[in-house]
């Protein structure tokens, strides 16, 4: 049985690393799961069978390679129930990181194009989920804060993964004004009601 859970986690990483590589040369729309597979000298179903399609194994890539950057840097803000701005500089802080090294603008890209393009994904790691977010503004209410949670998540992602279409990095006098300005939308006082 052991080896069968090891042959499975073997499959699964040569499956993610695969993708990372044909992803970092290749647009996504023109990567195959039939080329993820061979690549990654697995089993054509090999996709369907550890993610069930493209779009949950690149999903679950930006989960592994993403999260480990949010995880660390969030649980400890939130657990020492740190200001908006803390929590927003522990959200950019990772993406300056990334924007800094071609695999890591590979994954500013696709994180661009699936939270932008709204891809219909079950997120596994907490940082990932909305859910998680929703409770961090004080005196906003969770559609409120969903809301503006969303925009300032558009907005850095766009910005970032932008950047890392055209393998531009961001000045810091830019990230600075984008993380004042995430910040601001997030704080304000809640205008009219629509």
């Amino acid at each position: 049985m052991t080896d069968q859970v090891s042959a499975a986690v073997s499959t699964r990483e040569r499956l993610l690393a695969a993708a990372e590589r044909l992803l970092l040369t290749g647009r996504y729309d023109d990567v195959s799961v039939r080329s993820i597979c061979g690549e990654a000298g697995a089993n054509p179903a090999a996709v369907h069978y550890h993610f069930g399609s493209k779009d949950a194994l690149v999903a679950a890539l930006l989960e592994d390679r993403l999260g480990p950057l949010w995880a660390t840097r969030l649980s400890a803000v939130t657990a020492e129930r740190g200001s908006v701005a803390e929590v927003v500089d522990a959200v950019i802080e990772p993406f300056v990181e990334l924007a800094a090294d071609p695999v890591g603008r590979l994954h500013l890209r696709l994180l661009a194009q699936f939270v932008l393009g709204r891809h219909a994904t079950q997120w596994r790691q907490p940082w990932f989920r909305m859910d998680s977010w929703v409770a961090l503004l004080p005196g906003v209410d969770e559609q409120e804060s969903r809301r503006r949670w969303m925009l300032a998540f558009d907005l850095i992602i766009t910005r970032f993964g932008g950047a890392a279409t055209t393998e531009r990095t961001m000045s810091d006098a830019a990230v600075d004004s984008l993380r004042d300005f995430v910040v601001a939308g997030l704080t304000t006082a809640k205008g009219k009601q629509r």
